[in-house]
């Protein structure tokens, strides 16, 4: 790899979170890009979702019958006071400097679902269409949390939630201003790793859950629905 690919390279929650799981299909997805993960339906809803819900909390719109399921948690979420953003997209550079999402500079992107401001506080919801709460992940809040504080000095405090649309359930964490540096550290960790692997260009595959049915990598070693056993 070459120093201009290391000193462009980006990255978001789902981006680190692939690279985590395994260094090969993030690089052939988002590197060396001759892999396409193919849309799912429940990619295709959870997309539907994500719009209904910006269109009711932003505009008003009325929510369509065949999501009147979230009509109740989002009535809850639009009485809320304070100014609302939607689909609020966020960037930093790799001094932790807030930009914009397309920004030359950009190094960190994220887009929050919805945020809240009042005063010195923030709420910030990230809707999710699983059908359980179960194995909920706190961690994309926390780093929407980070970037808020980045993006609204005055924010101290983040109270947020996966909203668990379907499942009906709310899963909260809540983070401080003033811990910003001890969270960082594991995100700034994950990131110097994904960094040599680009310097050093190696990427080895990692066997994990999705190796067996779910991962589009079929010549992969650890393939389960094709290529080499």
């Amino acid at each position: 790899m070459s120093v201009n690919q290391l000193a462009k390279y980006t990255w978001s929650y789902s981006s680190i979170g692939l690279f985590k799981q395994c260094p090969q299909k993030y690089y052939r997805i988002r590197i060396k890009k001759d892999i396409v993960e193919p849309e799912s339906d429940a990619m295709r809803f959870g997309t539907e979702v994500h719009k209904a819900a910006e269109d009711y909390i932003k505009e008003g719109t009325q929510i369509p019958a065949k999501f009147s399921f979230m009509q109740k948690p989002l009535d809850t979420l639009k009485s809320k006071v304070g100014e609302k953003m939607c689909e609020f997209k966020m960037g930093l550079t790799k001094n932790l400097t807030p930009c914009g999402f397309f920004d030359e500079d950009v190094w960190w992107r994220g887009i929050a679902d919805l945020i809240v401001k009042e005063d010195d506080r923030a709420w910030v919801v990230d809707y999710k269409t699983g059908k359980s709460s179960k194995y909920a992940d706190t961690k994309q809040l926390e780093l929407m949390a980070l970037a808020i504080f980045k993006h609204f000095p005055d924010i101290k405090k983040v109270k947020s939630g996966l909203l668990f649309v379907i499942a009906n359930d709310f899963v909260k964490a809540d983070f401080h201003q003033r811990e910003e540096s001890v969270l960082w550290r594991p995100w700034l960790d994950d990131t110097q790793r994904l960094e040599k692997s680009i310097e050093l260009d190696v990427w080895n595959p990692r066997p994990n859950f999705s190796c067996k049915s779910w991962c589009p990598v079929k010549d992969c070693l650890h393939n389960g629905k094709g290529g080499y056993r």
